[in-house]
Order: C-alpha cells, then sequence, then structure tokens
C-alpha cells in the first residue's frame, strides 16, 4: 500500500487514525503496531511474519547484551567477547536477511560469468518492501544498545512500533531510536501538530502526485526514443526530467511520512533540504537523503577511523562507504557505477576543489547542474551498453549505431510540452514553498489551496495516472 492511493487515502488511513484517536494514549502504541503490521501486510502477505520474526529476534539479541553490561557492573567477569558475539549474531542475521532477498541473484550471476559457466541457478525469491531502510533501522539500534548510547528497550511493544511504524516503514526517514523514544514513552497530540501534519501530508501527496508523476513521462518519452535517436540537447532535457522526477517522488513520501509523524505524536527528522540548491557533491549529500547519509557516517565511515588516521585510510574509508551506497540502492552494476562516480567526485573535492566550488557560487551552481543530471541518469539506466551511449549522447560523443534524422524537431516538440511543468518544478526545488508554507500555513488562503491540492491529487489518483514509487525497488 502507498500513500498515494485511494486505499490508503480513504479507507486505511481514516479508520486508523479513528482507532489510534478514541484509544486511551497509554495503549496506541499497540494500535499504531498493529495498525503497521496489517499496512504492511497489505501488500506484503507473507513478509510481514520476516518482519515480526526480525523485531522479536533483534529485540532478544539487544536485551542479551544488555544484560552482560549488567553483569560486568555487578560482577568482575569480562563480557566483552559475550557482547562481541551477540553482535555479531545480530548483525550476520540482519544483513544475511537483506543479502539473501535483495543480493543473491546479483552474486550469482557474478560467479557464473567470472566461471564461464553455469555454476548456480538464480533464485525465484521476491524483494520485501522497505527491507532495506528497516534492516538500518534494526541494525542502528543494536550498535548503540551495544555502545551503551541508550539501554536496551524493556518493552518489545515500543521496539515493534519504532522498526515498523507505517509512516516511515517502506521508505524512512531512517530514524534512530533515540529520536523517537521520548513520543515511544508518552506522546500528546495537539491541535497544531494534527494541522502542520495535515499541511506538510498534502504538500508532499502534491509533490508526488502533480509533479513526480507528470515529470515522469518526460523522461518516458526520451527513453522511447533512445540514445540512438535523440540529439544533446533532448539527452540533457530528458536526465533533467528524470531528476525532477526522482527529486519530487523520494521528496514527497518523506514529507507525507513526516507529516503523518506529526499527526500521530512524533516529530521525525528532515531528509531534504533543497539539494537541488547545492554547491558541490559534498554539499549535496549534506541535504539528499539526509537519514541515510548519517547511518552511513555513524555506522560505517567513523567507525573505520573516518579522516583521523591520515589521507590515504580517509580515501579507503569514503571508498567502502560509497560502494556500499551504491549497494544499498540496488543490486546491480549501474548503481556500483553510480557510487564510484560519487567516490571519485567527493574525493576529489575535498583533496583539493571544495575551497574553490564554495568562493565561486555561480561555477558551484554550473557544476551541479551537469553533476545531478548525470548521476541520476547511471541511477537510472541499468543496461551497461544503453547507459553508455546515453552518456555519450550528453556529451557531444558519436553513438555508433545513431539514426541520421533530424532530431531537433523532437526537443522543441518536448520541450514545448514540458517547460511549464520544469519551471514549476525548478521553483519547488527552492527553499520558496517550504517557507512560504510556514510562514501561511495557519492562514485561510493556504487551507483553501491545500484542498485544493489534495483533491486535485485524488482526481490524479482516481483517474488511473501513472503512479509509480521509485523507492519501492530500493
Amino acid at each position: 500500500m502507498v500513500f498515494s492511493s485511494m486505499e490508503f487515502l480513504f479507507r486505511f488511513l481514516p479508520l486508523f487514525l479513528l482507532i489510534y484517536f478514541v484509544t486511551k494514549p497509554k495503549y496506541r502504541n499497540v494500535v499504531l503496531l498493529l495498525g503497521s503490521l496489517v499496512f504492511y501486510a497489505y501488500g506484503e502477505p507473507i513478509y510481514v511474519f520476516l518482519m515480526m520474526f526480525s523485531i522479536i529476534f533483534n529485540y532478544s539479541v539487544a536485551r542479551r547484551i544488555k544484560r552482560f553490561y549488567d553483569i560486568e557492573v555487578y560482577s568482575e567477569i569480562d563480557c566483552s567477547f559475550e557482547r562481541n558475539c551477540w553482535l555479531a549474531v545480530a548483525m550476520v542475521f540482519d544483513f544475511g536477511m537483506l543479502f539473501i532477498f535483495k543480493y543473491i541473484n546479483f552474486f550469482i550471476e557474478i560467479i557464473n560469468t567470472a566461471a564461464g559457466t553455469k555454476i548456480f541457478d538464480s533464485v525465484a525469491i521476491t524483494l520485501p518492501l522497505g527491507i532495506s531502510f528497516y534492516t538500518f533501522q534494526i541494525t542502528s539500534y543494536i550498535f548503540d544498545v551495544y555502545r551503551l548510547k541508550y539501554q536496551a528497550d524493556k518493552s518489545i511493544i515500543k521496539f515493534g512500533t519504532y522498526v515498523s511504524m507505517f509512516p516511515q516503514l517502506i521508505a524512512g526517514p531512517i530514524v534512530n531510536y533515540d529520536e523517537v523514544k521520548p513520543e515511544l514513552d508518552h506522546r500528546e497530540v495537539k491541535a497544531d501538530d494534527i494541522e502542520r501534519g495535515a499541511t506538510l501530508f498534502v504538500l508532499g501527496l502534491a509533490y508526488k502526485v502533480l509533479l513526480a508523476n507528470k515529470i515522469a513521462s518526460l523522461w518516458n518519452d526520451v527513453q522511447t526514443v533512445g540514445p540512438y535517436g535523440i540529439n544533446t540537447v533532448t539527452a540533457w532535457l530528458g536526465s533533467w526530467g528524470f531528476s525532477m522526477q526522482l527529486f519530487f517522488d523520494f521528496f514527497g513520501y518523506s514529507l507525507m511520512a513526516i507529516g503523518l509523524g506529526r499527526i500521530l505524536g512524533f516529530k521525525f527528522p528532515t531528509n531534504f533540504k533543497n539539494p537541488y540548491c547545492a554547491t558541490s557533491s559534498t554539499d549535496f549529500w549534506r541535504r539528499w537523503h539526509i537519514t541515510l547519509s548519517r547511518w552511513f557516517r555513524e555506522y560505517v565511515y567513523i567507525p573505520l577511523g573516518g579522516n583521523r588516521k591520515g589521507q590515504k585510510r580517509m580515501i579507503l574509508n569514503t571508498f567502502i562507504v560509497w560502494l556500499l551506497t551504491g549497494l544499498w540502492h540496488g543490486a546491480d552494476w549501474n548503481f556500483i557505477i553510480w557510487g564510484m562516480f560519487f567516490f571519485v567526485l567527493l574525493t576529489v573535492e575535498k583533496l583539493f576543489l571544495l575551497d574553490k566550488l564554495e568562493r565561486h557560487a555561480i561555477l558551484s551552481h554550473i557544476y551541479m547542474l551537469i553533476v545531478i543530471p548525470v548521476s541520476w541518469t547511471i541511477f537510472n539506466i541499468s543496461d551497461l551498453p544503453t547507459l553508455g551511449n546515453y552518456i555519450k549522447r550528453l556529451f557531444f560523443l558519436p553513438v555508433k549505431g545513431s539514426v541520421k534524422i533530424d532530431t531537433f524537431p523532437k526537443f522543441l516538440e518536448l520541450f514545448g510540452t514540458y517547460w511549464w511543468l520544469l519551471a514549476i518544478c525548478a521553483i519547488c526545488c527552492t527553499p520558496i514553498p517550504i517557507r512560504l508554507l510556514k510562514r501561511f500555513y495557519k492562514t485561510w488562503v493556504c487551507k483553501i489551496l491545500m484542498l485544493a491540492l489534495f483533491w486535485l491529487s485524488v482526481y490524479q489518483i482516481a483517474s488511473g495516472a501513472n503512479n509509480p514509487f521509485l523507492y519501492f525497488r530500493f
């Protein structure tokens, strides 16, 4: 079930909110846990049991790790070996499940290709929705308990609610346990929280349905022609179209998640801060999918030594982080290439380019106008020959087998159709809409606008318009 669906908007959500708010506050975690399991089971009736088992298993391991800390406090026994073993058990289980469901066929293909013959058959298995997100939340909890950042919670209901909370279960933000623990213990929902949350939800829904879904047609039109039948300006137009689609798809979903969280009494962390206004790749990753970058920084980069052990070690650590970041997004070679693309850019910026970009604002924005669409083109095209030809087309390089026709009319046709939508997307990529919303969200004009956006979005959904969610496949 996705937020931008009739089933969620007019069946699940109203019924859930009715039950949630008539329930006494001390039982609302139970309602939220059960509601979240129903939400997940709607799309994954089998894999909901996998998530439930993962909750029980990791709850038990965390309590076991805490027990050995308690033993050490009250005795002279050194239990560090036992704690390390339980940490290893949790990591093998959690990342093992992620590997089996997400990467097993990718590595089987690598082994078969390297051997030059079919050694292993591919496994008929589907990817559980949201497994990358809830695995990272669970492992952050286990790591933090191991590091004594906080105590393992005694209540499996609270822990299960944290893992399965439906607003951010499928696509984040990736929330650390200490960010929601106070609300899990006790929360009050005020009228202002509901008003703010509903406003954010509607804005996110509009971004998803009215912008992301609509601009998706531009990329589809360019892909239909393919890199052989387009010119360079059309290729750039298509890449920017997909860049806008991906941003408003994911940003819209994050806004909906944060808005729903606010309605339920939770304050989820911000996941985007105007990333397309970034002045460097380094700045971009401080603004894009912030909670994912934070996870890799706190649980991979810093434990590996960060930049504290010299330049060579810093480069190696950055390489590891971006190899894993690429793989986290998908089990295919284009994701690894995408990760290495940012590894090279971030390393070059950190070594000598960043200070120059920071001193020249216009140059830095031009630089990012190139980096952003190129990176998302790599991210999106999994067929490597097609990807190679598209990149060639972007940079005026000859593409073997190109159709020798005048393709400029195609650009004029596409630009004439989508220029107004691109202009709206460009404006909404800036801080302007959110600033206006924060300032005027209590006014009647804003309320009427949000109401209009909601029903326009509903109309688009009900009419059967294209309504994918890109991050479901990650």
